[in-house]
């Protein structure tokens, strides 16, 4: 390790040199309370800025180790902490002029999400914060700006430093709130099962978002307030008593008019999958961590997987027991995003009727008066709702606004009325007897096949030179084969992209084998992540800065979504 004055001296040496030069200042260099490492150089000022990270010594940063002793409350305090780093560094971002990006001070931008990132890490064993960020050198055209540069190192980075990662220098009282909500959602999320629950909306809960593409609350928001038939009571760590919705593990089925609330309600729990931070609204909606979204994907790709629970007898004699095809219809696509998800783990279903293909989930009665099942390859879902729970142990929670047909098969019923939740069970099952219904009974199904086995892919091999880049959240791109995310709905962030992207890379080059099935893999990853860091899939400390942890049952959307992954 160097000493900042040798930093300082290296600065004065290249100044007014071309731009190649700034590569002389990569090293480690040692601050007051702090190392500061310069890991990646860019090439010129137009290129992605360089790659910079700052490690403050347990001593120095003063972290109570408390707030970090367990992993819920590390993840939250690291969250709260790049969002310090961000504040600070933003207002200091571009206060030095030149060309390109000079001058640019990024850290991973956090949404109303907390998740795992890359972007800052507190390690318990020592109480050290690392943040890692990018900072533009800057130039005049292609010559070296050192002074300017000196100004970021030696004037900006040690106030931000100060500012957002010594502790007593922070509100105690926001990091103590910070780690007390970690603890208060980690216990919920812990006594679902035991409550036979598989979500719970908190009563005040604000459910709304701003706009269509924000995610912050709505200002004047309804809050939610549960059913008295849903409504339960959790005695949290430190918030207390709180009561709410809990949903039954079993079939919910939400209904109601147009633009009163339903689909809100499914995003709230789509994204309870994860903790939210204070102010959001839905701090206290907390999913079932497993959950998926299914929906009809038409056009997508699918290898080698066992719809043979939905879909038989094709009329072109093609294996639905090993299911390929380039370009998926809807209700192919949706059987195929069911079993991928039960691969995966998932014990909770989420549906829109919206985004779902018809045939998949009903066929009336009338329809199969004049098309007699024989002649039907498809067995709705709705056929095999009750099995999945009973059996297999998944819950679904559906939002209907035009069909009635679920309702005898629903174990709750909730309507939606001008954002108010109210319990319809009773009242809806009365309605569905008076509707003789004479559908024929479907024979329970064999267990699908979980045996898909990823095979390793030349172009992706160790010492091969390969291309990824983040297509924001809507997918990635591995050596221009294009990965498409954008149905995969519970990816909340880009760095949560970046990160699978990555995890096709790492598990190609370390993991896959040829005798490793889909779920040995994705069990070998969260391994890495668990007993490691997410940091570990980087090739090098230059891509590191830039990856959120995804679940697993993203993991599986992207493999599967992979079009040149090959199978057996």
């Amino acid at each position: 390790m160097q000493t900042a004055e040798e930093l300082r001296n290296i600065l004065k040496r290249i100044d007014r040199r071309s731009y190649p030069a700034y590569k002389d200042t990569k090293g480690v260099y040692s601050f007051q309370g702090y190392s500061l490492s310069i890991d990646h150089v860019q090439g010129d000022p137009f290129a992605s800025p360089s790659k910079l990270s700052i490690r403050v010594s347990g001593k120095a940063a003063g972290i109570p180790a408390e707030l970090y002793s367990e992993k819920h409350r590390r993840i939250a305090v690291q969250d709260e902490l790049t969002r310090l780093f961000g504040r600070q560094a933003s207002q200091y971002s571009n206060k030095a002029k030149g060309s390109g990006k000079s001058g640019a001070i990024n850290v991973s931008r956090c949404g109303q999400e907390v998740l795992e990132r890359t972007a800052c890490a507190v390690f318990p064993e020592s109480g050290d914060v690392l943040i890692r960020f990018e900072v533009g050198f800057p130039a005049y055209g292609r010559t070296i700006n050192s002074g300017e540069l000196e100004r970021i190192l030696f004037d900006f980075l040690p106030i931000c430093v100060k500012r957002s990662l010594i502790y007593k220098n922070l509100d105690a009282e926001k990091m103590r709130s910070v780690a007390e909500l970690s603890d208060d959602q980690a216990y919920i999320r812990s006594v679902l099962p035991e409550l036979g629950l598989c979500a719970f909306v908190a009563n005040g809960s604000v459910l709304p978002r701003e706009s269509g593409v924000s995610t912050r609350p709505m200002r004047d928001g309804i809050r939610f307030v549960s059913p008295k038939e849903q409504e339960v009571e959790i005695k949290l760590p430190h918030k207390g008593v709180v009561r709410g919705m809990g949903i039954k593990k079993g079939v919910t089925l939400i209904v109601g008019g147009g633009y009163h609330g339903k689909s809100t309600l499914l995003k709230a729990l789509e994204t309870g999958v994860y903790d939210h931070i204070a102010g959001d609204g839905r701090e206290y909606v907390i999913t079932d961590s497993t959950a998926v979204k299914i929906r009809a994907e038409d056009g997508r790709s699918i290898k080698r997987t066992d719809i043979s629970m939905f879909i038989n007898d094709l009329p072109n004699g093609k294996d639905t027991v090993h299911f390929d095809t380039e370009d998926a219809s809807g209700s192919t696509s949706q059987a195929a995003n069911v079993i991928e998800a039960m691969e995966a783990g998932s014990s909770l279903f989420l549906i829109d009727e919206d985004t779902s293909a018809t045939n998949f989930m009903i066929r009336d009665e009338l329809m199969q008066r004049v098309i007699h099942r024989d002649m039907e390859p498809i067995t709705p879902f709705i056929d095999r709702i009750r099995e999945l729970y009973e059996r297999f142990g998944i819950s679904t929670i559906i939002v209907a606004g035009s069909s009635g047909s679920y309702f005898r098969v629903a174990d709750a019923i909730i309507q939606m009325d001008r954002y108010v939740p109210k319990d319809i069970t009773a009242k809806a099952k009365r309605e569905a007897e008076r509707f003789e219904l004479r559908a024929e009974p479907v024979s329970a199904t064999d267990a699908p096949a979980f045996d898909r086995k990823p095979e390793t892919l030349r172009e992706l091999s160790a010492g091969e030179r390969v291309k990824i880049k983040t297509l924001s959240r809507d997918g990635v791109s591995i050596n221009r084969e294009t990965i498409d995310l954008r149905y995969a709905e519970q990816i909340v962030d880009s760095e949560q992209v970046t990160a699978l992207g990555r995890c096709i890379l790492y598990a190609h080059r370390n993991i896959i084998d040829g005798k490793k099935d889909m779920r040995r893999i994705a069990d070998e990853h969260e391994r890495i992540y668990d007993e490691k860091s997410l940091a570990e899939i980087s090739e090098s400390r230059s891509t590191v800065a830039d990856m959120a942890r995804p679940r697993r049952q993203e993991i599986f959307a992207c493999f599967n979504r992979y079009r040149a992954l090959r199978l057996r």
